[in-house]
């Protein structure tokens, strides 16, 4: 399949649960060694399989306008690929004992390779650094990660401390999900009622309001009232139709940094948002969710 196509379809109809399948892009930055002991974390609980990816750019990315003779290539390729085969076949072997793991190296572009992989093995969710060695150092939000949660169908786990996993492991005793109330917050909210509950877990249900009503008069305290009776009805309504009881934050003020200092509040060893689901230029993210992502003091599971 050509790399510069277009991702396939995505398997809109796959059940979100359980978690039979996490897929961890791998770099073998600090990162990646972060985003395994999340993985293991997760994998005490669910059993899951994890498949280790590796994503190898086409050679002629790499080299450029390079001259180099067919064989040479050929030969310089392979050897690369069972190096790093044999890299990967080590990376965290002795912390991945006792898991069901996969460990698989591809070719391409990595983030149609990642979501294309993730599509058709029908992945359940996807973890990986938003920052790391090689193309993943180009932006805080790397370029990579941020187009895996552009185009990938299923939740994607992200954390700029990351590597911090390595020697602090994430404690999910407390999940907070923040919501917006649109038509993708349920997704949101039945994600995240199902972690914590499995995880045996608090979940806290938090909506942010903006700071200033666009009326004609801001300082308007019954038209702030009127604001929060109504994000208060459709809360208790979209709990009642999750069949959540989550303890329920409201606040007003800039989304990405209410939500983020609400995760400090709490404690919480993972923050849930929602995705938006309407296709086109904007894609799946959010307007918020990249400053979330870059801001957030615990790793982020983006449904």
């Amino acid at each position: 399949m050509d790399a510069g196509a277009a991702p396939p379809p995505g398997t809109k109809g796959v059940a979100m649960l359980p978690l039979a399948k996490i897929l961890l892009p791998v770099d073998f930055s600090s990162r990646s060694v972060g985003a395994v002991h999340c993985a293991q974390r997760l994998a005490q609980r669910f059993s899951p399989e994890i498949v280790l990816l590796h994503v190898l750019a086409p050679m002629q990315y790499r080299l450029g306008d390079t001259e180099m003779g067919g064989v040479m290539l050929g030969d310089l390729y392979r050897a690369q690929i069972e190096g790093l085969s044999g890299e990967l076949e080590q990376f965290q072997h002795d912390e991945l004992a006792g898991c069901n793991v996969r460990r698989l190296v591809l070719e391409g572009d990595p983030a149609f390779r990642i979501v294309e992989f993730a599509h058709r093995e029908k992945v359940n969710l996807i973890m990986m650094p938003t920052h790391g060695h090689g193309t993943f150092r180009r932006f805080l939000l790397g370029s990579i990660t941020a187009k895996v949660l552009h185009d990938a169908e299923c939740p994607v786990w992200t954390g700029v401390h990351m590597a911090e996993a390595a020697v602090h492991p994430v404690e999910l005793r407390q999940v907070l999900c923040a919501v917006d109330l649109g038509p993708q917050s349920e997704r949101a909210l039945k994600w995240a009622d199902w972690l914590s509950r499995e995880m045996e877990a608090k979940l806290t249900l938090l909506h942010v309001t903006p700071a200033c009503a666009q009326t004609p008069n801001h300082d308007d305290d019954a038209w702030r009232a009127k604001l929060r009776a109504t994000a208060e009805q459709s809360i208790e309504r979209l709990q009642a139709k999750v069949g959540s009881q989550a303890e329920v934050m409201l606040q007003a003020g800039d989304p990405a940094k209410a939500i983020c200092a609400a995760a400090v509040q709490t404690r919480s060893g993972a923050l849930v948002i929602a995705r938006g689901s309407a296709a086109g230029g904007f894609g799946r993210l959010r307007t918020n969710a990249y400053a979330i992502i870059r801001q957030s003091p615990c790793p982020v599971v983006s449904v």
